[in-house]
């Protein structure tokens, strides 16, 4: 038990075998940023359009903003949250805290007031940081109206605008007198650091623990292996740094490699291309619909992309012919990510051979060791499809304030069960088979939406597409596919599109039964599409139709 009362569900012995094994750099998420900044203080850490910051001022303002939250009571194990768009600022709170002893929890925005609730009460954050306004949302005043019934929150801090009484500037608070190093407490590099966002299966988001060693010696050593020259690595974050995805950033491009990251307030496809030209990342980390929409944009042609050496695209599966047309369309490399804040990750390498398209590469044990099991835990053979669990040097301590998801997801020796389908084909490389939440059960059928989506993109009109299920009085659910077009492509029917997937194979009782036209599938916080939503959207069908969006 360390000062958050959070504890490590991962055995002792197998941590500090990974510490032997050199896996772990045994130190914290600050002091590693500190030597780069030291090494190379005048290099760029965060670039944007608006405003771009080095190594050593960011370790200034970070030291500044730790002065900051330690003269208002934060100490070691405290958990300060934020909901902030993608800045610089959500780095130098990121390492403020870890400097301290303390644990960041940060959240995307997007999240309304229910998910807001729930967590920071499930964190039982101290603090709070969060925007004077989102979306035409007041905040301040949000969070104000919810104090009342979250007791820990004590510290209230806004960004931007004038605080209202009771509240603190996060750029005042950048404007304290530093901290001297050596009035810095000694951090256990074991200790809880970050909580990533977990949405998993669960009503309400769920909060999952990671410390100092476990985002650099897992995470960080996962961006090593894709750029194994660490410290020239740019990568040009789409997704929200408060996402799990988006947890790499900090951690894993300053703290451990010494790289520099590109960010964006929000996603755009035009200020994506323009930030491909003007800031030369290396790396592109987004969604698959992200990418799907920067491809299809002719605009992209337009700009120099000599600098690309890959995208890494995570978050959901992606289908083989939407990785062959943004390989041609960027003009770089394609790495197909398999990962999550439970604890999970795999992917491809460059060295991969096309062959293996349909998978996300081999597992890498040195990272996440993966297996395949049955519904009662048994392994399964190799390339039998079964429910994968994971466990590694990136794996969390455990759920924040869950024990019951702890019982659900994690057993006695430290290994996650994900919730997601998958077999180890003959060769080595995991294939996914989707979730065990989304299979659509058709009249005692289970089908896979994977499979559908993945033959639908391959349509040379279909930009992205997104299968849920319709309730059904009759077979209990049927198939409803959602889809985006490519610009000036014409739509087709349903009986069209149940043509192209016959002729590509797919069996009869598997074929879509409602279709809908999107200009844009909708987007969840986190960046991915929000089947939430198209399942809302669509659960009043009751006959075969399309519908524009």
């Amino acid at each position: 038990m360390n000062d958050s009362g959070i504890v490590d569900l991962v055995p002792s012995a197998v941590r500090s075998e990974w510490v032997r094994n050199d896996l772990y750099p045994n130190a914290s998420v600050f002091q590693l940023f500190r030597q780069h900044a030291e090494r190379h203080p005048m290099k760029e850490a965060v670039l944007a359009p608006d405003e771009s910051i080095s190594y050593a001022d960011l370790l200034d303002h970070s030291l500044r903003l730790a002065a900051g939250l330690r003269a208002r009571g934060i100490v070691a194990g405290d958990v300060v949250a934020y909901q902030l768009t993608n800045s610089w600022r959500c780095c130098a709170i990121d390492l403020a805290v870890a400097a301290l002893g303390a644990v960041v929890a940060p959240f995307p925005p997007g999240r309304g007031r229910l998910d807001i609730e729930s967590l920071l009460r499930r964190c039982d954050a101290r603090a709070v940081v969060v925007p004077a306004e989102f979306a035409g949302i007041d905040l301040c005043e949000l969070i104000e109206s919810l104090r009342p019934t979250l007791l820990s929150v004590r510290i209230p801090i806004v960004e931007g605008g004038e605080p209202q009484p009771g509240w603190l500037s996060l750029d005042q608070l950048m404007k304290t007198e530093p901290l001297e190093m050596a009035s810095l407490p000694a951090v256990c590099p074991d200790s809880p650091v970050r909580l990533l966002v977990s949405s998993g299966t669960e009503s309400e988001p769920k909060l999952v623990a990671y410390s100092h060693n476990a985002l650099l010696g897992g995470r960080g050593r996962f961006l090593q292996r894709l750029h194994a020259s660490g410290n020239d690595f740019r990568g040009l974050y789409l997704v929200p740094l408060g996402s799990a995805f988006g947890s790499t950033a900090t951690f894993g491009s300053l703290s451990w490699l010494g790289g520099s990251i590109v960010v964006l307030p929000t996603f755009d496809v035009a200020a994506a291309i323009q930030a491909i030209e003007r800031f030369r990342p290396t790396h592109i980390l987004g969604v698959p619909t992200m990418f799907q929409r920067i491809a299809a944009d002719p605009a992209l042609t337009q700009v120099d992309r000599s600098s690309l050496v890959s995208l890494v695209s995570g978050g959901a599966l992606i289908d083989d012919a939407s990785v062959r047309r943004c390989t041609e369309a960027f003009g770089c490399g394609f790495i197909s990510l398999y990962g999550s804040a439970d604890g999970v990750n795999c992917h491809n390498t460059l060295n991969d051979t096309p062959s293996v398209l349909g998978s996300v590469g081999r597992p890498n044990p040195s990272v996440c060791e993966i297996r395949i099991v049955d519904d009662q835990g048994g392994e399964l053979p190799q390339g039998e499809i079964g429910e994968i669990k994971a466990r590694g040097p990136l794996s969390p301590m455990q759920y924040v304030n869950a024990p019951e998801l702890d019982a659900r997801y994690r057993d006695v020796d430290g290994w996650v069960r994900t919730g997601d389908l998958g077999c180890i084909d003959r060769d080595g490389y995991l294939v996914l088979a989707g979730r065990k939440k989304d299979i659509i059960i058709r009249g005692g059928v289970n089908i896979s939406p994977v499979v559908i989506e993945r033959l639908a993109t391959s349509h040379p009109d279909v930009v992205s597409a997104a299968c849920v299920a319709v309730p059904d009085a009759d077979m209990g659910q049927r198939v409803c596919i959602c889809i985006t077009l490519r610009d000036g492509a014409p739509r087709f029917s349903l009986s069209e599109l149940t043509d192209f997937l016959t002729n590509q194979g797919l069996e009869v009782h598997k074929l879509p039964e409602y279709l809908r036209f999107y200009r844009q599938l909708p987007l969840s916080p986190a960046g991915k599409v929000d089947k939430k939503k198209l399942t809302a959207e669509v659960s009043c069908l009751g006959h075969r139709a399309s519908a524009d969006i």
